[in-house]
C-alpha cells in the first residue's frame, strides 16, 4: 500500500472506526475536500491528515496515536478503511458530507462552530464547510 492511501486509511481508522461504514466514508469525504481546496490545509493526503491539531488521532497525546502507529494489517476493521481510502483517492466516493471541511462529535461544542449550521449530522459526528 502506498503511504498516502496508508495515511488515509490510519486517519479513518483512528477518527471513526466505530462510526460504521457511513461514519467512516465520511471521515474520508472531509480529508478529501481539504486536499482539493489545496489550501492552509496542505495540498496532498499526508499534508492534510498530518498537520497539527487537525486530526486528534495524529496527536501524541491521543490514545488513538500510539493504536495507528502500530501493525493493523490484520485488523478487519483497518481494511474496511483501506478499501474507502483507495475508493476516495480514485474519485469514487460519494461525499455524503455536502462538502464539508470541518466536523466534531456530538459530545463536544467547539467554538469554532458556534457560528455554523451544520451540513450533515453522520453518526455521532456533525459536519461543517468552513471557508
Amino acid at each position: 500500500m502506498d503511504k498516502e492511501t496508508e495515511i488515509l486509511a490510519k486517519t479513518i481508522y483512528g477518527e471513526a472506526r466505530g462510526e460504521g461504514l457511513s461514519g467512516m466514508e465520511a471521515i474520508a469525504n472531509v480529508i478529501m475536500n481539504r486536499v482539493h481546496k489545496k489550501s492552509w490545509w496542505g495540498k496532498t493526503i499526508s499534508e492534510v491528515c498530518l498537520k497539527p491539531k487537525q486530526f486528534s488521532c495524529w496527536n501524541e497525546n491521543d490514545p488513538n496515536a500510539k493504536l495507528i502507529k502500530g501493525d493493523l494489517t490484520k485488523d478487519s476493521v483497518f481494511r474496511v478503511c483501506c478499501r474507502i481510502a483507495k475508493r476516495a483517492i480514485k474519485g469514487l466516493l460519494p461525499d455524503i458530507t455536502k462538502g464539508s471541511t470541518h466536523y466534531h462529535a456530538l459530545s463536544v461544542n467547539p467554538a469554532w462552530a458556534n457560528r455554523l449550521v451544520p451540513n450533515a449530522q453522520i453518526g455521532n459526528h456533525l459536519f461543517y464547510t468552513c471557508n
